[in-house]
């Protein structure tokens, strides 16, 4: 029996295990790209979900001090909460979908979303909305025409940090199945610690993490010119 179990043993030490194998990525690319795909639709519909409801409520906060802190307070406190006690919380009312890791992701990323709002509203110069007001501004073109573009870089700088976030959070999705790329990450542990399937999924993660954080560098600049001229 002894002998048996350290023949196992050398047998699986000797198994190749290599970091990294394009074979396997070859062979698993379907899988992957399906992967990848749940991962980005996770990551966008979150971050937009969030930036629909992190708007009001930096609005809001911003139009009282006695409201901003209750605000800011509630979107920490949604962020303290585990990853697990939260989809034990939310598993009920959704099941275990899809739409129970997004909840969640939509949840996380107000603690990003509303403090970076709140900060670029705020950094509007009241001199600047008294001006538009004086020239016949409603309150909703005052909105979209003076404070969200002058916002427009805490807004955006919020939206970058919020991505790259997320999308490190949707690996945690793993626990009801919808977990992006982060089902590869487990998947290799499940195997025995294979390490090219872990690495594909660690390294998919930061290379989408990458390329989320460059497009909304990129729109970043096209937004806002005023920006580049003011660096120079």
């Amino acid at each position: 029996m002894l002998s048996a179990t350290s023949g196992d043993v050398l047998a699986l030490d000797a198994a190749p295990n290599p970091w990294f194998d394009p074979s396997y990525v070859s062979g698993n690319w379907d899988t992957i790209m399906a992967l990848l795909g749940e991962h980005v639709r996770l990551t966008v519909a979150a971050v937009v979900l969030g930036a629909l409801i992190a708007l009001p409520l930096a609005l809001l906060a911003r139009r009282s001090r006695y409201l901003a802190g209750p605000v800011l307070g509630l979107s920490t406190l949604i962020y303290t909460i585990p990853s697990l006690a939260m989809f034990a919380f939310v598993a009920p009312v959704t099941g275990l979908s899809d739409r129970t890791v997004l909840v969640g992701l939509v949840l996380y990323s107000l603690v990003i979303l509303v403090r970076n709002f709140l900060a670029g509203l705020q950094s509007v110069p009241a001199d600047v909305r008294e001006a538009a007001v004086g020239m016949g501004y409603g309150r909703a073109r005052l909105l979209w025409q003076v404070d969200l573009p002058l916002a427009l870089p805490s807004v955006m700088a919020g939206l970058r940090v919020a991505t790259v976030s997320t999308v490190a959070l949707v690996t945690v999705g793993v626990i009801v199945g919808h977990g992006g790329l982060g089902q590869l990450i487990t998947g290799g542990f499940n195997s025995n610690f294979y390490r090219a399937e872990i690495v594909t999924g660690a390294l998919g993660c930061v290379l989408l993490a990458l390329v989320a954080d460059l497009l909304l560098a990129g729109a970043e600049r096209l937004l806002t010119p005023w920006s580049r001229r003011a660096r120079a």
